[in-house]
């Protein structure tokens, strides 16, 4: 398995670059369907530009979705 596919720690997180992200609701851990892009100002939606309002625990580079 290349090492883009691992999941890496939120604070190694690069800012600027697709990342799929993971969260954790209630002791589990889900993967948001969509990318995600680490700004100055927080999380957004890569697609939408949305601000979203999230704490991630998880990331890894965004691969296109088949």
């Amino acid at each position: 398995m290349p090492i883009e596919e691992h999941w890496r720690g939120i604070d190694e997180a690069p800012y600027h670059r697709e990342l799929e992200l993971a969260v954790v609701e209630n002791g589990v851990a889900h993967a948001l369907v969509f990318p995600c892009r680490r700004g100055a100002a927080g999380w957004i939606d890569a697609q939408t530009g949305a601000v979203i309002k999230i704490e991630p625990s998880h990331w890894r580079y965004w691969r296109q979705r088949t």
